[in-house]
């Protein structure tokens, strides 16, 4: 039977069929474990990434009064610039399964005011946003630790209108070359770090779940890449 998780508007919502089993819900647990330690320090990630994070979200195409979805937000290191591309009358929306995490990022809105920011604590494979309500979302160093990440790409893609992007900055192993041979090690440093989970293809969950994908650009021997993932169709600007 398949686990119910809270709305942001109150309501609940299910995970997908065969989703939220045992082990799932044990290396979510994990997760929530790993990320509260972590909340409180998380400024070196923040600044040592902040240019290919800053690539990845200038890769959603968003424009003015655009709703952005923010997967795995951590203390909010994301909002700064995803507001500066929505502007004051677009909206982001950022999802975190940590409390710690989520904690760090309301304090960081409401310490600077912003009123179009909205920080939700749910699992992202099942949190329960409008489908087709969002112009865009970003993954920055969150799909590679989630529990399943083809669930929650094909969430992610329930979530976006029709011509959006979801655009993954991850870490991996090594893809290819003879550098592959501190995989192992790597493995297990990501492992114990950031609870990073081996069985997740981030690139291979997110071409299962969108039309068209692309890995744009990648850094430090593929070891860190970002992925540029399309959702069929033509984007409605009417309203």
């Amino acid at each position: 039977m398949s686990e119910p998780s809270r709305r942001a508007d109150g309501g609940t919502a299910r995970r997908p069929t065969g989703a939220g089993d045992d082990s799932e819900r044990r290396h979510l647990e994990r997760n929530r474990r790993v990320w509260d330690r972590w909340s409180d320090h998380y400024r070196l990630s923040e600044s040592d990434f902040e240019p290919m994070r800053e690539d990845a979200m200038d890769r959603l195409g968003l424009e003015r009064g655009d709703a952005v979805l923010d997967v795995g937000c951590g203390p909010g290191v994301n909002f700064d610039r995803l507001r500066e591309l929505v502007g004051p009358e677009g909206r982001v929306v950022g999802v975190d399964y940590s409390p710690g995490m989520v904690e760090s990022a309301r304090k960081r809105v409401a310490d600077r005011g912003w009123e179009n920011v909205a920080v939700v604590r749910a699992d992202a494979a099942s949190v329960g946003l409008d489908s087709e309500s969002f112009d865009g979302a970003i993954a920055s160093l969150s799909m590679g630790v989630m529990p399943d990440a083809r669930a929650t790409a094909e969430h992610v893609h329930a979530l976006l209108r029709p011509g959006s992007r979801f655009v993954v900055f991850g870490l991996r192993p090594v893809p290819s070359g003879p550098l592959r041979v501190v995989n192992p090690l790597l493995s297990r440093c990501l492992r114990w770090v950031a609870n990073w989970n081996p069985d997740n293809d981030v690139p291979g969950a997110l071409r299962a779940a969108f039309d068209g994908v692309d890995v744009a650009r990648t850094y430090g021997a593929g070891t860190a890449y970002t992925a540029v993932a399309a959702k069929a169709g033509a984007p409605d600007r009417s309203g």
